[in-house]
């Protein structure tokens, strides 16, 4: 649990019960009293009850994740993945993916040709998801995860494939 408290940040994982998952929890305070005593030495802190404020799901192999900014290219994607039936663990996934590509940006150029939050090569083919395929986040991940479902199955066969062969 990742506790948040006056001049303290605390950070550990607790075990999910599902098979190689992590859930990572982030907690802000309310108000509770707490005295240390150390070498005759009492000091008494006000110190805050944990209050859950998120929890981020960690797949097996893929960095944890937090909920997305509205409106962000990943919310669009978490949207998306969601929509498809794929769970937190794809998304994640799909994150750590993408942050390795493009890092979620829109306008990611490579000067092997791939262009985009997916890195399409050439980043033309993208206009099979859309017109507006070089400036449209949406259309971008749309391609994307038609592409990842097509030739890999999930985002985390694709992210593993990524690790494994540097490129997926």
């Amino acid at each position: 649990m990742l506790t948040i408290a006056p001049n303290q940040v605390q950070n550990s994982f607790a075990d999910a019960r599902a098979a190689e998952r992590k859930v990572q929890t982030l907690a802000i305070a309310g108000v509770t009293t707490e005295a240390v005593v150390r070498d005759n030495y009492k000091v008494t802190e006000k110190k805050k009850d944990p209050v859950v404020v998120a929890s981020v799901v960690r797949s097996a192999g893929a960095p944890a994740v937090g909920t997305p900014d509205p409106g962000s290219a990943q919310a669009i994607g978490h949207d998306m993945v969601i929509a498809r039936g794929w769970g937190e663990d794809q998304f994640a996934c799909l994150v750590a993916l993408f942050n390795r590509e493009s890092h979620w940006n829109v306008y990611a150029a490579n000067p092997s040709g791939a262009y985009g939050i997916p890195q399409a090569l050439p980043g033309s083919k993208m206009a099979s998801a859309g017109a507006d395929w070089a400036t449209n986040p949406a259309t971008q991940i749309t391609w994307g995860l038609n592409y990842i479902s097509g030739r890999y199955g999930t985002p985390c066969d694709a992210w593993g494939h990524s690790q494994s062969a540097g490129w997926y």
